[in-house]
C-alpha cells in the first residue's frame, strides 16, 4: 500500500517545480487498517505557507486509492522561515585553488563521470536518468551538472529554486527525484550564456565539488560537456575518480567522437566503465516496427573491441523527451524506458560501483 501511496503523492506537483516525492518531502508515512497518515515537510517554514493547496490535493488524492478508509496529512517545515538568496554572494568561476593532487570529495563513496565525445547524443539525459534510477534502487545519489556552458540539468530534474549560500562560502544543493543536485545553471539566469576561459571553468568545478554540502553520497554523478576540454582534464586530474561512462548513438560520425573521448580517458588513467548507446533504435508507437535510424551495433563492437562494457542499448522515445522537457524524468516513473535505466541502474550497483 505505501508504495501505491508514494506513486500517488508523485504526481503532485509543489511550487518551484519537482513533486512531493520527487523533493523528498515525505515524511512518517503510516497505514495502519485503513487509516493512512503522513507528514509534507517544507524546506522553510515561508514555502510551508503556500504548500495548503498542495496539501488538499495530496490528502484527496491518498483518500481516493482502494483500501483507504481515512487520510491525515499535516503539513510542517524544515526549519525557520529565512530569506531563500541564491548565492551572488559566492562568487563562482574564480582560477582554481592549487591542490598538491588528485582529492576525495567529502562525503562522497563513488565519482562516476558521463561523457562523449560530442554533443547531442543524450549524455545528459543517461546522466539525469542514471541518478534517478539509481536513488529509486536505494542509493544516495548526487547529481553535478558540469556542462558549464550548456547546463540542462535543472530543466530535466524540474529545479527553478537558486542553491543558499548562507556563510558565502558552502553551497546548499536543490533535491528533486531523491537525488541531490548541483548545476552552474541554478546560479544564473537561465537565458543567460557563460563567457568564460579555461581558468574559470577549472575554478567553478572545483568549487562546485569541494564547497557543496553533498552530505554522505554512496555516488556522485558528474554529467561533463561535450568532448575533450579543461572541465574533464580539471576532473580527471584534481579528483579520484572511480570511472568514467562514454554515451554513443551509432552512426559512425558519433562512434568517431566517442573514441577521442575513450582515448583521453586512457591518457589521463581513468578507467571507463563502460559505453552506453544511446537512441540505438525506434519503434514505431502505431505498427511496432524497429527501426535502426542511425546504423547499427557500432557501439556494441567498439566495446568489444576495447575489451570494455556495453552497458545499455537505449531506444528514441518520445517519453523520454517530454519527461526531460518537464522535469519529471523518465526514470522517476514506470514503463519500458522506467525499466532499461533500473537495469542499468543495477549494472552499477552489482558492480559495487553504485
Amino acid at each position: 500500500m505505501k508504495k501505491e501511496i508514494l506513486l500517488e503523492l508523485s504526481r503532485i506537483e509543489v511550487p518551484g517545480g519537482g513533486d512531493l516525492v520527487g523533493r523528498d518531502m515525505i515524511r512518517a508515512l503510516t497505514v495502519e487498517d485503513g487509516k493512512v497518515r503522513f507528514v509534507i515537510e517544507a524546506p522553510t517554514a515561508e514555502m510551508a505557507r503556500d504548500l495548503e493547496r498542495v496539501r488538499r490535493a495530496a490528502e484527496a488524492a491518498v483518500a481516493s486509492l482502494p483500501g483507504v478508509g481515512t487520510v491525515s496529512v499535516v503539513l510542517t517545515a524544515h526549519g525557520p522561515a529565512a530569506p531563500s538568496k541564491p548565492a551572488p554572494s559566492l562568487k563562482i568561476g574564480g582560477h582554481p585553488k592549487p591542490q598538491a593532487g588528485p582529492a576525495d570529495v567529502v562525503g562522497v563513496d563513488r565519482i562516476i563521470a558521463v561523457g562523449s565525445g560530442k554533443g547531442g547524443v543524450g549524455k545528459s539525459t543517461v546522466a539525469v536518468n542514471l541518478a534517478v534510477a539509481l536513488s529509486r534502487e536505494g542509493r544516495r545519489v548526487g547529481l553535478l551538472d558540469a556542462d558549464i556552458y550548456g547546463p540542462s540539468v535543472p530543466r530535466m530534474m524540474g529545479l527553478t529554486d537558486r542553491p543558499r549560500s548562507p556563510d558565502g562560502e558552502r553551497i546548499e544543493p536543490l533535491h528533486a527525484h531523491g537525488v541531490t543536485v548541483m548545476s552552474i545553471g541554478l546560479m544564473l539566469e537561465e537565458d543567460k550564456p557563460v563567457i568564460w576561459r579555461g581558468p574559470m571553468l577549472m575554478g567553478a568545478l572545483q568549487q562546485m565539488l569541494n564547497q557543496t554540502n553533498w552530505g554522505r553520497l554512496d555516488a556522485l554523478i558528474v554529467d561533463l560537456p561535450p568532448g575533450t576540454g579543461d572541465v574533464q582534464l580539471t576532473l580527471c586530474q584534481r579528483f579520484h575518480l572511480t570511472g568514467a561512462v562514454v554515451v554513443c548513438t551509432p552512426q559512425d560520425v558519433a562512434l568517431l567522437d566517442a573514441r577521442k573521448a575513450l582515448g583521453m580517458f586512457d591518457t589521463l588513467k581513468t578507467p571507463v566503465l563502460g559505453l552506453v548507446e544511446n537512441m540505438s533504435t525506434y519503434i514505431c508507437p502505431n505498427c511496432g516496427h524497429e527501426a535502426h535510424i542511425f546504423g547499427h551495433g557500432g557501439v556494441s563492437a567498439e566495446a568489444t573491441r576495447l575489451d570494455v562494457p556495453f552497458l545499455a542499448a537505449l531506444p528514441i522515445d518520445l517519453a523520454t523527451r517530454i519527461g526531460g522537457d518537464e522535469g519529471r524524468p523518465v526514470a522517476s516513473g514506470e514503463g519500458p524506458m522506467a525499466e532499461g535505466y533500473r537495469r542499468l541502474a543495477r549494472r552499477f550497483i552489482e558492480g559495487g560501483l553504485g
